[in-house]
């Protein structure tokens, strides 16, 4: 399970990071005005697992919620996630689907 504790914001590299072993598994972003652009979802091979990419994703997804930021996902896994997850949709920008 994705402690939300480990969960870190790297503002420098611009990723969400978390570590889990000895593998840093991230979602790299991209920032403008109030919206948060999801670009890329990494998950090493030793840590793939549905469970822990789901759980993942959505603890950003909350982090970004308390920033009160809209989110634009852009990368594949990311937009299936918010697909399958009705009460993340509400955080699409207006006139964004997917």
């Amino acid at each position: 399970m994705v402690d939300v504790a480990e969960l870190v914001d790297n503002d420098f590299l611009r990723q969400f990071e978390i570590k889990v072993d000895d593998h840093l598994a991230k979602i790299e972003y991209s920032l403008q005005e109030r919206k948060i652009f999801l670009t890329k979802l990494i998950i090493p091979e030793e840590i793939k697992d549905e469970n822990f990419s789901k759980e993942f994703i959505s603890a950003v997804f909350e982090q970004i919620r308390e920033r009160n930021l809209s989110v634009v996902p852009t990368s594949p896994e990311i937009a299936k996630f918010v697909r399958s997850n009705r009460k993340y949709k509400r955080m699409l920008p207006v006139g964004v689907r997917i």
